[in-house]
């Protein structure tokens, strides 16, 4: 058989199994039982960006089944083999949408399965930033599990996200490979229609931050194309059914790249039966660049362990937490002050801890000079730390300043790494990332109990208050400078974010400093300057130069922007946003809801749901995305009376920032504001909601009508 014979067989292998999957689950639920994956408001994707129609029950999915039908047409060209490629891909969510439909769980450790919406969104960041370059999908099984458990690391200790499906699962786990989505190896299922679920994430970000219309199958494999870094790795022997999933990454823009003899097409399936080379010539094939910093300590250090925990079983050693005082701070120097690449570790390494380990104190003091470091690029630089120290295999950082919390794990321990490896990893990424503003760089830890103590005291508290005094009166009055932020356009093209003292980037890892530290590191990177000239309007936040400047880098997608209101022209959002923001009319005010949340709220919508109308950089008035640390800004819904209108918010979000809340009530005349904002121990309906807030008296109720 040729090729193409292969994939119009595997398509129609998937149909059938399609076709038996509904017929069981309608037999067991009957047509009208809901039909959905979970935590996701695109019903099942990869039909709802196909075709535009949002299936709900099992009867709506039986209809589906002629399309994928009409996709499988057997002759002898490229488009008719990969239109049979796309049909398989149906054909596979239809069969895992069935087993959502039927089973309770269909899914358990260690497997994943569906990967949420909100997932999706918290890896928007990292994808643009590089920290995660790219997506590899590994099905099959590899010929040992030395060779898996190598390919795996590899992957991962370049940052990438690795999804996992079939036998290679158990070769990971049994090759001592750490997986879970905090680790970005993720063991999908070991059907290999399982593998659906990693299409649908890219499926899913054409459509979260790519703004393309549902039911649009051009431009939506135009997106994937060009803007999803991801390809697959198809090892062992080659069933049609998983030449046919091939053939519908290769529709998707995702090469194919396996350990098997096949009939190669250039660029998209190739055969590699070098091992040692399946991982360079995957990322070859994608063109995905991988930059490198050379980390000289003993175990892994990748973006990859960033979300690794090192549990109390696992632990060797501990420093902070409030367990011991403890510490962090970057502060600039003269250039003779500092002697470069100079790590002191002042008083007893972790080895001294005996077998079992225990806690000390810790200060990790980090001096940095250069021409172009300037003292308010101190904290930017500080809460890097926090990265680049989880990123070591088995350390886990929390917190920052004096409420840090660090543990190393007992295998990292084992494997020779001591406290001045921590040292090490901070000088060579602190290099590597701010290189153009430092120019030299020591590192001096501390875990002598009476220095942690004193020097916390005498040098990092009163930088601590000064920095704070100095960004509390950091306005946007006070700055002549905004700054645009282009990162999150890599994923949604006409979004541009801007960024004051006053309102961080919606993702809400862009400050001010952060910008203008940014282009200083990198002057044509994704922040650039914009000169504020006169403001227009200074309630709604207008200025004709920011208006200019948004047109332009949004290729005339975006005309004019307000600042400060949520009405009238808001900012774009690209859709890795902390938050978001709506208008609640039956309450006169505004509610906030947080990506972690997955409950209902009083709109009658999810956040999935509500992100799905917000995000993609195009403008929505009522709602907008937003970083948590902007809701207590002064210059938060500033054109419709501000914080004042906040009417509901979910509890953790509200516990979070509950002083911050307090604080800023109290600067506007309102005691315990905190508790007058409803949340969903109060109720998610409207008439809950509404009560509440007469019961506490809220003063969105008195307040002029936001609409």
């Amino acid at each position: 058989m040729t090729l193409f014979d292969i994939i119009f067989t595997g398509s129609k292998q998937a149909l059938e199994a399609a076709k038996a999957a509904v017929d069981s689950a309608i037999e067991k639920k009957g047509s009208d039982a809901k039909v959905a994956f979970p935590e996701t408001a695109y019903s099942l994707p990869t039909i709802y960006a196909a075709t535009g129609k949002k299936i709900g029950n099992l009867g709506e999915l039986r209809d589906v089944l002629s399309i994928v039908e009409s996709l499988i047409v057997p002759e002898q060209n490229l488009e008719k083999a990969l239109n049979a490629g796309l049909a398989t891909a149906l054909s596979a969510e239809i069969i895992e949408a069935c087993k959502y439909a039927v089973e309770e769980k269909p899914y358990s450790e260690p497997c994943a399965g569906f990967i949420s919406d909100a997932v999706i969104r918290s890896l928007g960041v990292p994808l643009v930033t590089g920290d995660i370059p790219g997506v590899a999908v590994v099905i099959g099984e590899a010929p040992s599990v030395e060779e898996a458990a190598k390919i795996i690391k590899n992957y991962q200790n370049k940052g990438l996200l690795v999804c996992l499906v079939g036998k290679i699962i158990d070769q990971a786990i049994e090759g001592k490979v750490k997986v879970g989505l905090e680790l970005r190896v993720v063991p999908l299922g070991y059907d290999v229609t399982s593998v659906i679920h990693v299409v649908t994430v890219a499926i899913r970000a054409a459509l979260i931050f790519g703004a393309v219309p549902p039911g649009n199958l051009e431009e939506l494999l135009k997106y994937t194309r060009e803007r999803v870094p991801a390809f697959v790795n198809a090892l062992g022997p080659l069933s049609e059914l998983v030449v046919s999933a091939g053939a519908g990454a290769i529709a998707l823009g995702f090469p194919v790249i396996t350990d098997q003899d096949v009939q190669e097409v250039p660029h998209f399936l190739i055969t590699q039966k070098d091992y040692d080379k399946i991982v360079p010539t995957s990322l070859e094939a994608r063109g995905i660049k991988i930059k490198i910093t050379e980390v000289p300590i003993p175990v892994g250090f990748a973006a990859a362990f960033e979300g690794e925990r090192v549990r109390k079983e696992d632990m060797f050693a501990e420093f902070g937490g409030g367990r011991t005082p403890a510490w962090e701070l970057v502060r600039k120097r003269d250039l003779a002050e500092v002697e470069d690449h100079k790590i002191e570790v002042i008083g007893p390494d972790i080895d001294t801890l005996g077998p079992d380990g225990g806690k000390l104190p810790l200060a990790i003091l980090v001096e940095v000079a250069g021409k172009n470091m300037q003292e308010d690029f101190e904290p930017v630089i500080e809460r890097r730390i926090h990265y680049f120290l989880n990123y070591i295999e088995g350390v886990m950082h929390i917190g920052q300043r004096d409420i840090m919390w660090l543990r190393i794990s007992k295998s990292t321990y084992e494997a020779g790494f001591r406290l001045h490896h921590i040292g090490e990893a901070l000088y060579a990424k602190m290099l590597d990332e701010f290189g153009n503003i430092i120019d030299k760089i020591q590192v001096k830890i501390y875990t002598d109990g009476e220095k942690v103590e004193k020097l916390g005291e005498e040098i990092a508290k009163p930088k601590y208050e000064a920095r704070d005094a100095r960004l509390a009166g950091l306005t946007d009055e006070s700055v002549d400078t905004f700054y645009s932020c282009l990162l999150c356009q890599s994923f949604a093209p006409s979004h541009v974010c801007i960024v004051t003292p006053e309102r961080l980037g919606l993702c809400g890892a862009v400050s001010w400093l952060d910008a203008k530290a940014t282009k200083e590191i990198n002057p044509t990177g994704p922040c650039q300057p914009i000169v504020k000239g006169e403001c227009k309007d200074e309630v709604k936040g207008i200025w004709d130069s920011v208006n200019k400047a948004v047109q332009e880098l949004s290729h005339g997608g975006v005309k004019e922007v307000t600042i400060y209101s949520i009405l009238e022209n808001p900012m774009t959002s690209c859709g890795c946003f902390e938050c978001i923001c709506g208008i609640m009319p039956e309450a006169n005010g505004v509610i906030i809801v947080n990506r972690e949340y997955a409950g209902m709220t009083p709109l009658g919508m999810t956040f999935g749901e509500l992100a799905s109308t917000t995000g993609g950089g195009v403008q929505t008035p009522g709602f907008m995305g937003m970083g948590r640390q902007y809701i207590t800004s002064k210059k938060f819904l500033l054109a419709e009376g501000g914080i004042k209108r906040l009417v509901w918010m979910p509890k953790e979000l509200k516990d979070a920032i509950r002083d911050k809340l307090n604080q800023r009530g109290k600067e506007i005349g309102i005691e315990n504001f905190a508790d007058m904002i409803a949340d969903e121990t109060v109720g998610t309906d409207p008439d809950s909601v509404l009560e509440f807030l007469n019961k506490v008296g809220h003063p969105a109720l008195t307040m002029d009508p936001i609409m």
